[in-house]
C-alpha cells in the first residue's frame, strides 16, 4: 500500500497545503463556529499521543460511541495514523446493543462523544469512563486482554484496514464489516468526482459517521476534495433549512426518510421552496426511492434528485447517477469505476436485461470480509470473488440498475413472488401516506408456503385518518390482486435505524 491510500493522508495533505482553510462548520451554540484543518490537526495529534500512551497498537480496535462532532472526526483520523481500527457505534443504540458491539469488536478501549451527545454521556456513565485529552470526549479503561490483529484476513494485513462498520441488523445478527483504506479512499475519489465536489463546496453532514454513508460519502470524500462539512449531530428539519439559507450548503445527501421528514416540516410551516442560494447537488441513497417522493423532492428543490446503490460491504456506492445524468425514473444509475455487478438466478447464472434476480458484485471497494467471522464471510462470498448481496434488482439494457428489495423479504403469495418495495411504492403514492413498510407473515393454517402481506403506514401530518375504502380502490388500480395487503395498520411513527432504514423486524414484534 502506498502512503496516498490511507484515510488520514488526504487530511494531512490539506494540513500541509492549506492549514487555515475552514473544514468543519458547527452549530451556532457551539464554542467555536468553525474549525480549520490546522485546528483539527491539533486535536488529531493530541488523540494520537493519547492512544499511543495507552498502548493502542496497529490492528487494535477503538470503539467510538458517537454522534457527529469534531471529536469523532479527530478520533477517526488519529486511529488511521497509528494503524488502529475505529469502530463507530451510534450513541443512540440501546445498552444491550452497545454491549454486543463492544464484545464483537474485542475493543482495546472505548471513547464517548459526551460533548455532543446526551446518549453518549449516559453510556459513558455506565462504563465509568474517564476524561480524555479533548473536553468533548471521555474514554473507558484500556482492555489489556484485547488481541491486536496482525492479519485482517488470510490475504489482507491489519495495516490495510481503516475501520469496522457494524451492519444495522435489520435482517439478522449484526456483523463487523472490514473497511479497507484503499476501498474507502477510492470511493472518496469516485464520489467526489461523480458530484464534482471541490474546495468551494459545503455538505450538510448530519448522516452518522458510524455508518458507511456518513464515513464515505461525507467525511472521506470531503477530505479528498478539501470541501467543508456543516456538521450536525442529528437531523433537524428546521436547522437543515436554516443551513441551506445561511451557511452556504451546496451538497445535500441523505436517505429517502430524511427527505420525507424535511418535506413534512416544510409543509407544516408553509414553505413551498427552500431558500438555498448555493445548493447545486441533491442525492439520496441507503434505501429504495419512491417515484412520488422523487417528484416531490425535485419540485421542492427545483433541481434533480440523484440516486445511488451502495452498502457497507462495498465501502460506498456501486451504482450512482452522476451530475449530468438526470433520469426521470428511480434508477440507481450506472456502475462506478472499478466496480462490477451481476444479476443472477438462484443457481448463480446471469439473467438477461430486464429480469429480476439477486445482485452480486465485486471490485476495488469490496470488503476483505467480516471481522473474525469466516463462516459469515463464506456464506456471502461466491466463486470468482463475487459478493452475494441478498438484494434483488434488475439491469436495463443501458446498464442502469433498479433495486427491487431484499431477497429475504420477498413474499410468496398464491405461488407468485411479491416484492415489498413495489407494494410500498404504490402505498406511498396514496395522498394520505407518508411512509410505508411491507412484510410477509406465514398464512395461518396454510401448508403451501403462502404468506399474508402486512402493510404498516405512517400518515402525513395534514391527514387525520386513513380512508381504507379509498386506499383499496387505489390498490386495485395499481396492483394485481395477489399483491394486495391483507391488512394495513396505521402507526404514528415507523421504527428506524439511525441511518434512515425502517426496522421491519420490529413492526411484527410490536403488533
Amino acid at each position: 500500500m502506498t502512503a496516498a491510500q490511507r484515510l488520514h493522508d488526504a487530511f494531512d495533505g490539506w494540513l500541509q497545503r492549506d492549514p487555515e482553510r475552514a473544514f468543519l462548520f458547527l452549530p451556532d451554540d457551539a464554542p467555536q463556529g468553525e474549525m480549520s484543518f490546522a485546528e483539527l490537526g491539533t486535536w488529531v495529534h493530541a488523540l494520537q499521543d493519547e492512544l499511543l500512551e495507552a498502548h493502542v497498537r496497529p490492528g487494535d480496535r477503538v470503539l467510538v460511541v458517537a454522534e457527529n462532532c469534531p471529536e469523532h472526526v479527530a478520533l477517526i483520523l488519529a486511529c488511521s495514523r497509528i494503524g488502529a481500527w475505529s469502530c463507530g457505534v451510534n450513541a443512540r443504540m440501546a445498552p444491550g446493543e452497545l454491549a454486543a458491539f463492544a464484545a464483537k469488536a474485542d475493543a482495546r478501549c472505548a471513547y464517548f462523544t459526551t460533548g455532543a451527545s446526551g446518549a453518549a454521556t449516559a453510556h459513558a456513565l455506565t462504563a465509568n469512563a474517564q476524561s480524555s485529552a479533548l473536553r468533548g470526549l471521555q474514554r473507558s479503561a484500556v482492555n489489556e486482554t484485547a488481541v491486536a490483529d496482525v492479519q485482517a484476513t488470510s490475504s489482507v494485513k491489519a495495516e490495510d484496514i481503516a475501520a469496522i462498520i457494524f451492519t444495522s441488523g435489520t435482517t439478522g445478527t449484526p456483523k463487523g464489516v472490514l473497511v479497507s483504506h484503499d476501498g474507502l479512499t477510492h470511493f472518496a475519489r469516485v464520489s467526489a468526482q461523480s458530484r464534482q465536489l471541490g474546495p468551494q463546496d459545503r455538505s450538510y453532514a448530519c448522516l452518522p459517521m458510524t455508518h458507511i454513508f456518513g464515513l464515505g460519502t461525507l467525511l472521506a470524500s470531503s477530505l479528498y476534495a478539501g470541501s467543508g462539512l456543516v456538521m450536525r449531530s442529528r437531523f433537524d428539519p428546521a436547522d437543515a433549512l436554516a443551513a441551506l439559507a445561511e451557511h452556504g450548503v451546496s451538497q445535500w445527501q441523505g436517505p429517502p426518510t430524511m427527505f420525507v421528514r424535511l418535506l413534512a416540516h416544510a409543509q407544516a410551516v408553509g414553505i413551498a421552496h427552500p431558500h438555498s442560494p448555493s445548493l447545486r447537488y441533491v442525492y439520496t441513497g441507503a434505501g429504495p426511492l419512491d417515484a412520488g417522493l422523487k417528484q416531490r423532492v425535485e419540485r421542492f428543490f427545483g433541481q434533480p434528485l440523484h440516486h445511488g446503490y451502495g452498502l457497507s460491504e462495498y465501502a460506498g456506492s456501486v451504482h450512482v447517477t452522476a451530475r449530468g445524468q438526470h433520469r426521470k425514473d428511480t434508477s440507481a444509475g450506472l456502475r462506478v469505476e472499478q466496480a462490477e455487478l451481476r444479476i443472477v438466478d438462484a443457481q448463480g447464472h446471469d439473467l438477461p436485461a430486464g429480469q429480476t434476480g439477486e445482485i452480486w458484485m465485486r471490485g476495488r471497494g469490496l470488503m476483505p470480509g467480516y471481522f473474525r467471522d469466516p463462516q459469515a464471510t463464506a456464506q456471502v462470498m461466491k466463486p470468482g470473488g463475487w459478493y452475494a448481496s441478498g438484494d434483488l434488482g434488475r439491469l436495463e439494457a443501458d446498464g442502469a440498475l433498479f433495486v427491487v428489495g431484499r431477497l429475504k423479504e420477498m413474499i410468496i403469495r398464491s405461488g407468485f413472488n411479491v416484492y415489498p418495495a413495489e407494494v410500498e411504492a404504490v402505498l406511498m403514492a396514496f395522498p394520505a401516506i407518508e411512509l410505508a413498510a411491507v412484510r410477509g407473515q406465514p398464512t395461518p393454517g396454510d401448508d403451501a408456503g403462502n404468506e399474508d402481506i402486512l402493510a404498516f403506514v405512517q400518515l402525513r401530518e395534514d391527514h387525520g385518518e386513513l380512508d381504507h375504502s379509498a386506499l383499496h380502490a387505489h390498490l386495485r388500480q395499481h396492483l394485481a390482486p395477489y399483491k394486495h395487503p391483507q391488512r394495513v395498520e396505521v402507526r404514528q411513527h415507523l421504527p428506524m435505524t439511525t441511518s434512515g432504514k425502517v426496522l421491519k423486524r420490529e413492526l411484527l414484534a410490536t403488533r
